[in-house]
């Protein structure tokens, strides 16, 4: 490994136990082998690899709760295929807690962490993405900027809710089959009477 790889590997551990605004730069190039000049070559600034190593970190936790099959299925957005993905993500969220703990930080932090919300706003565009293709089998490269916005918005929207609930009180938070009574509610009321 190089120490683009290096910093960016030493990035996502203390962003595991520090969270974005206890690390600083020399904690990075302790944890990664590697000097304070690499951090500007490689990267440009210490907030734009947290934010690498962030993303990088959600897309790990995404993999581990992502539907085997991606591809196009029948079922592509069924309430069953929503269960089960909020299932698979629940059953990651102990393990993941730092992860979701950092990105409170980078919402909360306002005009402080300024760059650092800049770069991850612009993630949150590709986190849609993801969302969408996870719920319902489509491939990614196919989804149009107005699904992605919309759905994916929506998705996201659901996440970020449950991880809040999650990390205030994670005996209290939605399940996967509440979100699903819940979704078949919404789907229910706005059907036309007959």
């Amino acid at each position: 490994m190089g120490h683009r790889e290096d910093l960016l590997e030493g990035a996502k551990r203390c962003l595991m136990e520090k969270g974005f605004v206890r690390t600083t730069a020399r904690d990075i190039v302790k944890e990664s082998g590697t000097n304070l000049a690499s951090i500007g070559y490689h990267y440009g600034s210490k907030d734009a690899l947290m934010a690498q190593a962030f993303v990088e970190l959600v897309q790990e936790w995404g993999e581990k709760f992502d539907p085997a099959d991606r591809r196009d299925t029948e079922d592509g957005g069924s309430v069953e295929r929503f269960r089960d993905v909020w299932a698979r993500m629940l059953e990651t969220l102990d393990e993941s807690r730092p992860v979701w703990a950092a990105s409170l930080e980078v919402a909360t932090q306002g005009e402080r962490l300024a760059e650092l919300r800049k770069l991850m706003a612009a993630a949150q565009i590709e986190g849609r993405s993801g969302l969408v293709a996870m719920f319902t089998g489509r491939d990614e490269a196919t989804l149009d900027e107005h699904t992605v916005r919309t759905l994916g918005g929506f998705y996201q929207a659901l996440l970020n809710g449950l991880m809040v609930q999650w990390l205030f009180d994670p005996a209290s938070a939605s399940t996967a089959d509440d979100l699903t009574a819940g979704l078949r509610q919404v789907i229910e009321a706005a059907a036309p009477e007959k």
